[in-house]
């Protein structure tokens, strides 16, 4: 069998040298698997490998930046050097690696591979040096090195060289199973986390209102979280402000602005009965506060029943589209950029508005997910895409025709191509 396989090591022959040989790898085996700090488990494994062989002192080094460097991950005895980097192969440990050989060398003084460097930093003298390579199978992790012999002649024998050797591979195992558990436990600690953005994204959502009342959405995240939001409530007077976003960005830091931009303009429009300077002024907080190079895309309105009039500003978003009875199509343009873009748009910090006759249409404002999502046999929907859609369901009553248009874009097994959030508004008896 290779170098690399238990099978190849002579294992100690006396009776009692077996049993505390066989103790010890258990003994490493154990550290690793109680405990998920690697650094100290190494600590002690390497310490207990140090006093087995009788050596002055041990340490391990790992591959790093794409195995161009090994780096001295820990360090025990009487020469400390963790965090001692070292090219690839330089070294007689970098010669261990490289070559993946157990190396002895009895007289470092008389080996060219010996860097002698390390000893005029430290001012310990290396006298002989045993090295193993910490590998599993093709995957190379490292090397072991433990340096002077502390009894006899101060050299180590064969027998420490095919100790180690077993000693190594053990420690690799040990090593790498722990990494992985490790990283399933980091996997699943984010995935928690992701789970927590989510029920506080969902809880930012409205609840359903049963007709008459004019407003309705729905938002299916592509992902865990979504950078996607709408919202919509009713003021004192009986108007209804109603908005929708879109985050530039995926992941738990959009989900955050989502949530922000979301909140301010719940908490805002309380008393801000204007939908651009409403706008306004979500803009200049999102501008302070905001990781550099995040916006958002967004569409703020109020709705009065009274009038049937709607009073929009549009910030960078995809163009609402104002279905009438007839199937003729009106749309509402962005004026501005993107919420975050810049503090001193416009004079006083009002945003563009536009204002418009309800009357018996159905105003859609939807996000990139719709005009950019795929649909089975169709492929990229487009707006025209949507057009059609629209004009096709518009019979439906509100809440069974935003199912019917979301579903068009599921297909079992495919995720979505980005998050899809649609709010509609018409007149309802």
């Amino acid at each position: 069998m290779s170098e690399h396989g238990l099978q190849a090591v002579v294992e100690p022959t006396g009776e009692d040298e077996l049993s505390g040989y066989l103790d010890l790898l258990a003994a490493i085996g154990q550290d690793f698997a109680m405990s998920l700090d690697v650094d100290e488990t190494l600590r002690i494994s390497l310490t207990r490998i140090m006093d087995y062989l009788d050596a002055a002192a041990a340490s391990i080094f790992l591959l790093e930046n794409n195995d161009t460097e090994i780096v001295c991950r820990v360090s025990v005895g009487a020469s400390d050097i963790t965090g001692l980097r070292l090219k690839y192969g330089q070294g007689i440990v970098g010669q261990s690696i490289a070559e993946q050989a157990s190396l002895m060398v009895r007289d470092v003084r008389s080996d060219p591979r010996f860097n002698r460097s390390v000893d005029e930093k430290t001012g310990f003298t290396t006298r002989s040096i045993l090295c193993a390579p910490v590998s599993v199978n093709d995957l190379y992790l490292g090397a072991v090195e433990v340096i002077n012999k502390r009894g006899g002649d101060g050299l180590f024998e064969e027998s420490d060289r095919q100790a180690l050797r077993a000693l190594a591979a053990s420690a690799a195992m040990a090593i790498r199973n722990a990494t992985l558990t490790r990283s399933l436990i980091e996997q699943e600690r984010v995935q928690r986390e992701l789970e927590l953005v989510a029920e506080l994204q969902q809880s930012l959502l409205p609840k359903p209102q049963p007709a008459p009342f004019p407003v309705h959405g729905i938002n299916m995240p592509a992902r865990t979280v979504s950078g996607d939001f709408y919202d919509y409530f009713a003021l004192p007077d009986g108007r209804i402000y109603f908005d929708l976003g879109d985050v530039a960005g995926k992941g738990v830091q959009a989900a955050l602005l989502m949530a922000k931009a979301s909140s301010l303009v719940r908490c805002l429009g309380k008393t801000v009965h204007d939908p651009g300077t409403l706008l306004g002024m979500v803009n200049r907080e999102i501008c302070e506060t905001a990781a550099r190079g995040m916006f958002v895309t967004m569409v703020v309105g109020l709705y009065d029943p009274a009038t049937g009039r709607v009073r929009l500003s549009n910030a960078g978003h995809e163009p609402p589209l104002h279905l009438m009875p007839d199937g003729h199509f009106d749309n509402f343009a962005a004026e501005a950029p993107p919420v975050g873009v810049s503090a001193d748009l416009f004079p006083e910090g009002k945003f563009p508005e536009t204002e418009f006759e309800l009357g018996d249409g159905s105003l859609y404002i939807f996000t990139d997910g719709m005009t950019e999502g795929r649909v089975t046999g169709v492929g990229q929907l487009g707006i025209d895409g949507v057009k059609s859609y629209l004009t096709d369901f518009a019979d439906l009553p509100i809440e069974e025709r935003l199912e019917v248009l979301a579903n068009k874009f599921i297909e079992p097994g495919v995720p979505l191509h980005d998050d899809l959030t649609i709010l509609v508004l018409e007149k309802r008896d």
